[in-house]
């Protein structure tokens, strides 16, 4: 089996390559020329649930129009999106150090739940599933966060942090799946794949 993984990020290409799925990467285009179909941006009030499905659903979708358009051979796209609930609120990727800074401040010695959603279409049919995990972090004091913002981990990652790098010192109990908070839920991608007829073991 290979499949298309669109997705920019190394997290994900990571996890893949851990758990021997073969796959080619489709690159969305970011910034001023960002693709209107995979914008991230949450409607006003939208149920973080809602939000998490709908983008990653979008990204599969969007992914499959890509390989339509490029004429390349037919596979399953897989695309995910992780987004972080604090208090009922979506919290995402920040737009800068001192947004960074003040998300920190927020989940410091706080109790969160990291949402990642991942879906698969194949054969015109998009599939989805969800890893839902909640993160305790101890309390943070303002030189520590200062220094992780500036080391820029923070900066492309919803939340400000990657439990993955240097965060990981931050995180005080993880109730869930570890491989979901960093971008894609291992186990619930290959229950995922089995749905649509793949066993990747």
């Amino acid at each position: 089996m290979r499949l298309y993984l669109a997705s920019r990020s190394p997290r994900r290409r990571e996890l893949l390559n851990q758990i021997g799925i073969a796959f080619d990467t489709i690159v969305f285009r970011d910034g001023s020329r960002a693709d209107s179909e995979t914008d991230e941006t949450p409607f006003p009030g939208e149920n973080p649930l809602i939000y998490v499905e709908r983008v990653a659903r979008a990204k599969a979708e969007h992914g499959l129009q890509i390989v339509h358009e490029r004429k390349l051979p037919l596979r399953p796209v897989l695309s995910a999106d992780t987004t972080l609930e604090f208090a009922g609120e979506i919290i995402g990727k920040p737009v800068d150090m001192a947004d960074a800074v003040a998300i920190l401040r927020r989940l410091s010695g706080q109790t969160h739940r990291v949402l990642t959603g991942v879906a698969i279409n194949h054969m015109g049919r998009t599939e989805y599933i969800l890893s839902s995990s909640e993160v305790r972090f101890r309390r943070l004091d303002e030189e520590e966060i200062r220094h992780y913002v500036l080391s820029g981990e923070p900066m492309d990652k919803a939340g400000a942090y990657g439990i993955q790098g240097r965060a990981g010192l931050f995180v005080e109990h993880l109730a869930g799946s570890y491989s979901g908070v960093m971008g894609l839920p291992v186990c619930e991608t290959g229950e995922l794949l089995k749905r649509l007829g793949f066993r990747p073991l």
